[in-house]
């Protein structure tokens, strides 16, 4: 048996409450959740941060999360969805395997914006916004991403 728990889940070695499984991706609802239907989705293939994915798996991945969403809005009767990657150790993630967050919300439920997050925002002036911008164009142009 594999290390990865989500590994072991999207194969079936550990039980879950599957809402859909493809080819590429599985997604199941959180056992820890923080809203009702709060549900995980997954690459099958076993990479620990989105960008270490192929293109075509975050593709799919973002696929089955938009389809997780219309489930939850149906089956929950959910008035909006929180939906987040915590993306290295740096950003939270508590396991080493890719997963998006789809959460339910409803009014008054008590939860935050994405905004809130972070509690030492940083004070960016405009000559850093435009580093950024360049250096980021000029990444895009030397990288061929």
């Amino acid at each position: 048996m594999s290390k990865c728990i989500f590994c072991n889940i999207s194969k079936s070695k550990i039980p879950s409450y599957t809402l859909y499984n493809d080819e590429k991706t599985f997604a199941f609802l959180d056992v820890s959740p923080l809203s009702k239907g709060h549900t995980l989705v997954i690459p099958k293939k076993h990479k620990i941060k989105f960008e270490d994915l192929e293109e075509d798996d975050g593709v799919a991945l973002f696929r089955t999360v938009y389809k997780v969403v219309k489930i939850l809005n149906h089956v929950v009767k959910s008035q909006g969805s929180t939906i987040a990657i915590n993306n290295g150790k740096a950003s939270g993630q508590e396991v080493p395997h890719v997963h998006v967050h789809v959460i339910p919300r409803f009014l008054n439920d008590g939860g935050y914006p994405i905004h809130e997050i972070i509690k030492k925002k940083p004070h960016i002036n405009e000559n850093e916004l435009n580093k950024i911008t360049k250096l980021s164009q000029e990444y895009v142009q030397s990288s061929g991403i």
